[in-house]
């Protein structure tokens, strides 16, 4: 290769970082601009602010941040809460509760209950002043639980063991590997009691039940919304024209326009695929995933306790 070939591909690599740059730049102030399409702080106005909370709870830090510019947001005269949501992990649901919390000192929040709001998400529809549920909403399960894999017999068969030296016995227990000693189902049983008695404290104090009447609730029974208004779980049943009345008995106005306060959209499974292009993808490595991917949407596996009402496998 004589000294002109390298120049010229000197000359090439270094043309093709600028469009590498080029196309980057691009792509950064595409994805700025969707954010910007999506930007609450474009809501003006007195309204009545409203999130979704779908699915599967978990700590999400997105959600808090829009919660918590719904109660600094003047304009938002009072927050409803709609929620569809089996549960998900206590921490998530705990974060959520008080976020919640927070803006039900500064305004009013209703907890619009859809199919259901069981264990973690009734925990979050607690934090609201006055819940509304469909007469065949799903509603309660109030508990916590903790599970986990066994294994050991299957490797027995398979002639596969697990050896271990640590610390402390109860250092990584319980293990899917053996089963668990006494002293590691006490100590998971302390933990489950002690967050169970702590998501009992909530529900007591927010409905105005006393704890006795709470335990008869808490034992893991779900219950319809018909039944759940009864036994005050739920303080009426209906939809949009409820909460407007109920709304209306705290001096916010009919005639105010209901405005979704929701997440940025890049949820797309293939935003990433669309947004950049192949040589972009490849320079930084992206290539393979989606953005669902990226943002943990395929996780096979919650962090911490769970508050669930029976989801299958």
């Amino acid at each position: 290769m004589d000294q002109q070939d390298v120049f010229e591909r000197h000359r090439l690599r270094r043309k093709l970082r600028w469009w590498r740059l080029l196309t980057i730049l691009a792509v950064i102030i595409g994805i700025v601009s969707l954010t910007i399409s999506n930007d609450n702080s474009l809501i003006t106005g007195d309204h009545i602010a409203r999130v979704e909370i779908i699915g599967v709870i978990q700590d999400d830090d997105e959600l808090i941040a829009r919660l918590d510019a719904i109660g600094d947001d003047s304009n938002a005269k009072a927050l409803i809460v709609t929620i569809s949501s089996p549960g998900g992990t206590t921490y998530g649901g705990e974060r959520i509760y008080k976020a919640i919390k927070g803006v039900s000192d500064k305004k009013p929040v209703v907890a619009d209950v859809r199919t259901m709001a069981a264990s973690a998400g009734y925990m979050i529809a607690a934090a609201s002043h006055h819940i509304v549920a469909g007469e065949a909403s799903i509603v309660g399960s109030i508990g916590v639980i903790f599970q986990y894999p066994q294994v050991s017999k299957l490797l027995d068969k398979i002639g596969v063991s697990m050896e271990e030296i640590k610390s402390a016995p109860l250092k990584a227990e319980p293990s899917p590997f053996h089963p668990a000693s006494e002293e590691a189902v006490a100590m998971i049983n302390n933990m489950v009691v002690d967050s169970y008695d702590w998501f009992i404290d909530i529900v007591a104090e927010n409905r105005k039940l006393s704890r006795q009447d709470t335990l008869k609730l808490s034992d893991g029974s779900i219950f319809t919304g018909r039944q759940a208004a009864k036994n005050g779980l739920v303080d009426s049943l209906g939809g949009m024209a409820e909460i407007r009345t109920y709304l209306s008995e705290k001096n916010i106005k009919k005639e105010l326009k209901i405005v979704d306060w929701p997440a940025p959209d890049i949820s797309s499974p293939n935003f990433l695929s669309l947004a950049l292009p192949n040589i972009v993808q490849r320079y930084l490595g992206v290539e393979q995933y989606s953005l669902g991917e990226l943002l943990g949407e395929k996780k096979l596996f919650l962090d911490g306790l769970l508050s669930f009402w029976q989801i299958s496998d």
